[in-house]
């Protein structure tokens, strides 16, 4: 036990001004500028070298500085560059600043007060510092995968030198920047394949994603999207490793020598709060509340770094230089003071950027969670509008995905009830716009602005960022979700009490993959699934064989027939495509409605009308045939697909001359191409995907989404072909585009003779033209529609979507 002391007795020359524990890019800044400025100062380090972290960086590692916008504040240089470079740059760096590091001085221990801290390290020393900096990172508290057979010895969390490895089959886990990195550089001696559990690669840096999409391009590695891990095993064998994973396409098993996931890290949390310093949360990923000068509830010890949140280097760099100032009393403007100046200009209620924040934070408790570092770079990604009162926000079934949050007045929601149109509104604090960012589907109201109206709007992929980055925001929205989604597609007429006490007690949201099953005929009712993402297909046994019902999309619910009728599930509901469905438990479910008559008769009226139709489907199964032949191309995560009905269909390709005729002569169709079953055809064309594979993993962000839903490639293309590799269905080309060149005409072709046939003239031969992303965009910009099939002769050719294509089936019988 060390002997209290008595600061006022000791002699100044034993006090460093600024104590700073550890020599990440953080700590190492904050020293650098103490030396400039004459600061006594003393940084703890509890490794043989400074800046462990990235000392454990894989050797040859490509170090980026971002954000590339952010300036950089640091006594350190710093470029991007391998991880030697910069490792031996900084030493050269501290060494003639003469920084005053402890090397393998771990802390154990802090007491005492601002003014009078005691640092005690594992060695036994004390040393007296009046102000404290906590640099530490978060490598030291590594993530594991949480299945069994994690802790095999084949198992790493860690890459050193990826050349120690030769032709091996390596899985590697994640997507972030770390994993990304292990994963491009195995794969020069190795076969690697990258386990995503997300559709894309949402919180890497930007030349991490540049660099694993080209690989993925490539075929060096092979990404598995949407998957996870189940377990571990040992076989025994020359492959020792037996990897189970949770994929799309259903349970799948990877054989592989080794496992390398790179999952993050969480906050030493026992260490910080043994310091005195406070979480705001329990969860894991929580990290302490800071003041904007990084201080914690702890007066005079400061936190910056990864373990404030912030794990970007050139961040925390400017942090370290940041904090000394703080520390020493001084005001500075973050290095993001300009940028969020210029993006908040339009907006003249409040004058600086720190009132601007301090309102968002205060205004809408979504965000309220964000350390202000958090909040000032989603800022960075987001827009502040201030629309007039009436303009359109969005409208009703729109194809737009960005995510509002009310800052301040209100925004109007269009409703409807007893056939009577109204308004619905939304104050500060609310938000709007989550159902079209998690299914993907049209918007399902539409949005206007009131009076005053401040909106904070997120693209899609900062906020799926965010999601994934902060807990308590994922949970807030999972919860609106669920509530507006049960009373949008389920339950409109329900009292508020009875929707919370529905919810309250027993609600659950389930993930499944491509080929799953919800549940089997037969089986017990356990509640109902309201479908929030992707789609589901419903088929029951006749006849000893799998009969298809039917095919549900994303705001349709199924299960309702055994709880209304308490008698087991009457088919087999297998979900189509990735999904995720809200499950309301039996028992409440069944308490709920008994006390709400006109609810249960609106469902049974539903439920009646779904008999008649899976009647009609009995009676002539062939149809359901075609249901699950449809499914099988793609059309379950389908908004719009071409069909052709070979019954009707002479072969005259006017639907692909068309086609070249509208996009400058190259046919974005095959009409020949696909596959066919009964009467019905699936040409090669884009089926405009719920959520488009070829928008994944776009560098230049070249494709979009209209409102009306087509799904389009911009002039930005830069003709990297990741959306031709990343489509599923074969239906994106890279053609070479010639400006210059004056396309055919069809009716000139056949009417007059003159010209080439559309879609059969001369290609450019130049190898000056690039080639760039070529697909279906429903003739957007034409009036009157798809050109397709408007020259289709014998209406053999129509575009449906997957809710219609169901009636054209039944009826084509």
């Amino acid at each position: 036990m060390s002997t209290p002391f008595d600061p006022d007795k000791t002699f100044e020359s034993q006090w460093y001004k600024i104590g700073i524990i550890g020599s990440g890019p953080a700590g190492l800044s904050a020293a650098a500028h103490c030396a400039k400025r004459g600061i006594s100062h003393i940084v703890f380090e509890a490794q043989p070298q400074a800046s462990n972290t990235i000392y454990k960086y894989q050797k040859g590692k490509h170090v980026m500085a971002e954000p590339q916008i952010l300036p950089l504040r640091s006594e350190l240089t710093f470029a991007a560059g391998a991880r030697e470079k910069i490792l031996d740059t900084w030493n050269d760096e501290i060494a003639r600043a003469e920084v005053n590091i402890v090397y393998n001085a771990e802390v154990v221990k802090v007491e005492g007060k601002d003014g009078a801290f005691e640092v005690h390290t594992k060695d036994g020393q004390t040393y007296l510092c009046r102000k404290l900096v906590l640099a530490i990172g978060l490598q030291g508290n590594l993530r594991k995968l949480g299945v069994a057979g994690e802790d095999f010895e084949r198992v790493q969390y860690q890459l050193d030198d990826p050349k120690e490895y030769l032709d091996e089959t390596i899985v590697v886990v994640g997507a972030g920047d770390a994993a990304i990195e292990n994963a491009v550089a195995l794969a020069e001696q190795n076969q690697v394949i990258l386990i995503n559990r997300n559709e894309e690669f949402a919180r890497c840096k930007e030349g991490n994603l540049s660099l694993i999409l080209a690989a993925i391009k490539e075929g060096r590695i092979e990404c598995r999207y949407g998957s996870s891990a189940i377990k571990v095993e040992e076989t025994g064998g020359d492959v020792p490793l037996r990897f189970s994973v949770k994929s799309p396409d259903g349970p799948d098993t990877i054989e592989c020598h080794r496992v390398i996931a790179r999952l993050g890290g969480n906050p030493p949390r026992k260490l910080v709060e043994s310091f005195g310093v406070t979480f705001p949360r329990a969860d894991a990923n929580a990290v302490p509340e800071l003041s904007e000068r990084y201080e914690s509830n702890v007066k005079g010890l400061y936190i910056i770094g990864a373990l404030g949140g912030y794990p970007l280097i050139k961040q925390a760099m400017n942090q370290g230089y940041e904090v000394v100032e703080f520390a020493l009393g001084q005001d500075i403007e973050p290095a993001d003071e300009p940028l969020l100046k210029r993006k908040f200009a339009g907006f003249s209620r409040k004058s600086s950027v720190r009132e601007v924040l301090d309102l968002i934070q205060a205004s809408v408790p979504l965000l309220s969670d964000l350390t202000r570092l958090q909040l000032r770079e989603f800022l960075l990604e987001s827009d502040l509008l201030v629309p007039k009162e009436d303009d359109i926000i969005f409208q009703r079934n729109d194809y737009t995905n960005s995510f509002f949050m009310v800052v301040a007045g209100e925004a109007l929601v269009e409703t409807t009830r007893d056939g009577r149109k109204g308004w619905f509104a939304l104050g500060p604090g609310e938000f709007f716009g989550e159902l079209g960012l998690i299914s993907g589907r049209r918007r399902s109201g539409t949005v206007k602005a009131g009076r005053d109206c401040v909106l904070l709007e997120a693209p899609r992929r900062p906020m799926l960022k965010l999601i994934a980055s902060v807990e308590s925001v994922r949970k807030q929205i999972d919860d609106v979700f669920l509530k507006r989604a049960v009373r949008a597609y389920l339950a409109p007429m329900l009292p508020a009490a009875e929707l919370d006490e529905l919810i309250a007690e027993g609600v659950q949201v389930r993930k499944y993959g491509g080929g799953e099953v919800l549940f089997n005929e037969g089986d017990a009712s356990d509640g109902l699934y309201l479908i929030r993402r992707g789609s589901v297909m419903i088929s029951r046994m006749i006849a000893g064989r799998e009969v298809v019902l039917s095919y549900l999309s994303a705001g349709n619910y199924v299960g309702e027939m055994a709880l209304l009728t308490d008698s087991p599930r009457s088919a087999t509901v297998k979900a189509a495509v990735t999904t995720e469905a809200v499950v309301l438990e039996a028992t409440a479910f069944k308490r709920v409605i008994a006390r709400n008559p006109a609810w249960r008769a609106e469902l049974e009226s539903r439920f009646l009308d779904r008999l008649r139709i899976n009647a009609a489907m009995e009676s002539q199964p062939n149809p359901g045939n075609i249901i699950a032949f449809l499914l099988q191309q793609g059309v379950g995560e389908a908004t719009d697909v071409l069909l052709i009905d070979e019954s009707l269909c002479i072969r005259c390709d006017n639907c692909e001359k068309a086609c070249a005729d509208v996009h400058g002569g190259t046919s974005r169709l095959n009409r020949e191409a696909g596959p066919t079953f009964a009467q019905i055809h699936v040409p090669t064309t884009c089926r405009h995907c719920e959520h488009p594979h070829c928008m994944k993993d776009c560098p230049p962000d070249a494709i979009h989404r209209s409102a009306n839903g087509e799904v389009f490639v911009n002039d930005t293309c830069i003709g990297c072909g990741n959306c031709e590799k990343n489509c599923p269905y074969g239906v994106i080309q890279m053609a070479a585009v010639d400006p210059k060149r004056t396309a055919p005409s069809l009716m000139s072709w056949l009417m007059f003779g003159v010209g080439p046939e559309p879609g059969r003239e001369p290609k450019p031969k130049s190898k000056d033209i690039p080639k760039k992303a070529v697909k279906c965009d429903m003739c957007r910009d034409l009036p009157g529609g798809a050109a397709c099939v408007r020259a289709c002769p014998t209406g053999a050719a129509l575009r449906v979507s997957p809710e219609s294509f169901l009636g054209y089936t039944a009826a084509s019988e």
